[in-house]
């Protein structure tokens, strides 16, 4: 069992660095080297969607150099990138709010949206200055304005509207979410979408997580059993013994 959509916190990327005695830029350059190949084995294996957490909207606390080199390296990587995801047949998409980033960033973002807008092979997801409070805020904003404008009544509220009115609305939530590193939280990522999804952990630092790791964790997943608030008999088409008794 394949999962459509994967959703990954690239974890460890500073700490490899320092493992190597290498500035920490060092370690996300090592961490975008890394996504190539990640991606190109998510195209070969027939996963719909890949989310990877780029940059959170807390990363902002970080250093001010460190956040410049970050910015820097972003519009380094879609430039070299967009050629090759397009003849991929990746479609990039750049999910956050746009609005600190500087004006060459949002220009490579937009063009590299556009050169990419018709591909189908796999989605490629960045969340950059993404926040999962930020994105369900932002759900809710647009959603009063609809009902100041008259549009919309307080009853009509549900939580497949507020779903539709999030950045991923069109695309199916993710079915395994995998943060390497270490760490074992989500960190404010996909907070609605990731109610339902299958979490898998790893030691492994990002820059080293590789193909192999990635089967391992698809492996992980394709074990479990994925109910739903069900039961684990009605999820494989058994006959519940309880509601069998009852009916006879």
């Amino acid at each position: 069992m394949l999962p459509r959509h994967v959703a990954i916190i690239m974890d460890g990327n500073g700490r490899w660095a320092r493992q190597r005695q290498m500035p920490r830029i060092a370690g996300h350059r090592a961490g975008v080297e890394n996504v190539r190949e990640i991606v190109r084995f998510c195209a070969e294996s027939g996963i719909e969607v890949l989310t990877l957490f780029a940059f959170s909207s807390e990363n902002w606390r970080r250093p001010p150099n460190e956040i410049k080199l970050l910015l820097d390296l972003f519009v380094i990587a879609i430039e070299e990138e967009i050629e090759r995801l397009h003849e991929a047949g990746v479609r990039l998409r750049i999910i956050g709010d746009d609005a600190p980033f500087p004006p060459k960033l949002k220009k490579c973002i937009a063009a590299a949206e556009a050169r990419t807008a018709n591909n189908t092979r796999l989605n490629l997801v960045i969340a950059a200055n993404y926040g999962g409070r930020w994105d369900l805020t932002e759900a809710v904003r647009k959603l009063a304005q609809k009902i100041e404008n008259n549009e919309l009544s307080t009853s009509d509220i549900s939580p497949e509207l507020i779903a539709e009115n999030l950045s991923l609305a069109d695309l199916p939530e993710p079915d395994l979410f995998i943060r390497s590193g270490g760490e074992q939280r989500i960190s404010n990522y996909l907070l609605w979408q990731l109610a339902y999804s299958e979490l898998y952990f790893t030691d492994r630092l990002w820059p080293d997580f590789g193909t192999e790791d990635f089967e391992t964790a698809l492996h992980s997943y394709a074990a479990r059993q994925r109910r739903f608030g069900m039961t684990g008999d009605q999820v494989s088409g058994k006959r519940d013994t309880v509601a069998g008794s009852q009916a006879e």
